[in-house]
């Protein structure tokens, strides 16, 4: 087939792409802007095209067109895909019937669903199940990629809630890491949250089992809820025996990342794979692309940590910040922060507010608000700023700086010796490419 993919850097219809051009279709796509993702997709043989979406980017006798959940229905290349009659469908439409083809192991949840997925991808490898695996991060075990091709019957997905995307898939198996307040320009409240999640549930295939953490308030929330419902579940928790040993040999730092490693051993054991593997793997393994990456650097003679982190809910930034303190209690810790999207700023503003006034900071900078295309709220931009936040966060050592003029003062203000954490879903770690 031709397939042709709309919006293709976007970290997981990119993943798609690659399955794609994995099973010898002609893969092309679009997108707005170049990125790591498009340069990646180029060097493995698709064609990208860069700049404005047009009608003739549609590639003639085109068999499918694949579109990205932030892509507009009035998308000229999706209007011209229709016009001439090519089947579309969205990214979750076309990962839902990829599952239909697996046994689908599902990763959902608010937080840690790429780390989760990340590290089942790895303990199936490692068992010799050969999995398809499509991510959210780049993992180096999958050669600098967010995709793996496997021969099994296994796929491991991540199941975005945004817009109830996970309605689409139907998995045998799915993973529930927590469950918070997010996505409120699609949500009403967190009973909406918890409703849709129990519509997903429901998809699970027959013998189908349920993986959930124990700890979760709001997971606990959503068992009453399907009570009712004849599942499997197996539960994860910090209380549980092998914590003790996960702390001794995991080497991803944070609480957090103890509760996704349980999440995958969880799974692992499902599949009556044997702990020793697990163990193994999850002992092995360190880390993905953004996700407490570390790099140790230098300016000037000047040797300073930076830390890349894709935490841009409140709760994952207190919870990377927490960690990073943890590690180094005795480092001046900093943190360039680039909030994203303006519906999450502005819903979840106090929360924000709360969490950059209780974190142990050196230094506080906030970049401009990165805008996604496609997923912003109207008149959103005249109610929330980065200087609105710093105004209300109130703290010394705390302030704004435009992207473009962060280099320069971390250049001017570093001394040596400091931990600096790049955070953010959006651009803002191309800041560490520019320092390298």
């Amino acid at each position: 087939m031709k397939v042709h993919f709309i919006g293709i850097g976007g970290i997981g219809i990119s993943a798609l792409a690659q399955y794609y051009l994995a099973k010898r279709h002609q893969v092309s796509g679009s997108d707005l802007i170049s990125s790591e993702m498009t340069e990646l997709l180029k060097k493995k043989g698709v064609k990208i095209l860069i700049g404005k979406h047009q009608a003739k980017n549609i590639p003639k006798n085109a068999n499918l067109v694949i579109y990205s959940s932030a892509v507009q229905l009035d998308n000229p290349e999706l209007t011209e895909a229709k016009k001439c009659r090519i089947k579309c469908q969205s990214y979750p439409e076309a990962l839902g019937k990829l599952t239909e083809q697996y046994y689908t192991i599902a990763i959902s949840g608010t937080h840690g669903k790429s780390t989760v997925a990340a590290l089942i991808g790895l303990i199936l490898v490692k068992a010799g199940l050969d999995p398809t695996v499509i991510l959210g991060t780049k993992l180096k075990e999958f050669k600098q990629s967010n995709f793996r091709v496997g021969k099994s019957k296994y796929l491991v997905i991540e199941a975005d809630e945004w817009q109830a995307s996970f309605l689409n898939y139907w998995p045998n198996i799915i993973v529930i890491t927590n469950i918070e307040r997010e996505h409120l320009d699609y949500y009403k409240d967190l009973n909406h949250i918890l409703g849709t999640y129990k519509e997903f549930i429901n998809r699970l295939l027959t013998n189908g089992v349920l993986i959930i953490n124990g700890d979760d308030n709001n997971i606990k929330k959503l068992k009453i809820q399907i009570l009712g419902l004849r599942l499997r579940t197996q539960t994860f928790s910090l209380k549980q025996k092998e914590v003790k040993k996960l702390k001794k040999n995991l080497k991803i730092p944070g609480e957090h990342n103890l509760l996704n490693a349980l999440a995958a051993l969880t799974l692992a054991q499902v599949l009556k794979i044997p702990d020793r593997v697990s163990f193994k793997t999850l002992s092995g393994y360190k880390g993905a692309w953004r996700r407490f990456e570390e790099h140790q650097l230098k300016i000037k003679k000047m040797k300073f940590k930076i830390i890349s982190d894709y935490a841009h809910h409140p709760t994952e930034i207190a919870a990377t910040l927490k960690t990073a303190r943890q590690k180094y209690p005795k480092r001046k810790l900093w943190c360039v922060f680039q909030p994203h999207q303006y519906q999450r700023t502005f819903y979840l503003f106090q929360d924000f507010v709360k969490v950059f006034k209780a974190a142990s900071l050196d230094k506080l900078i906030i970049t401009d608000i990165y805008d996604v295309a496609g997923r912003e709220v109207k008149n959103l931009r005249k109610k929330v700023n980065s200087k609105k936040l710093i105004e209300a966060i109130g703290k010394k050592g705390a302030s704004y700086l435009p992207k473009s003029k962060i280099i320069n003062y971390l250049k001017k203000n570093l001394r040596g010796g400091e931990i600096v954490i790049i955070m953010g879903a959006g651009n803002i770690y191309e800041i560490i490419k520019e320092l390298k």
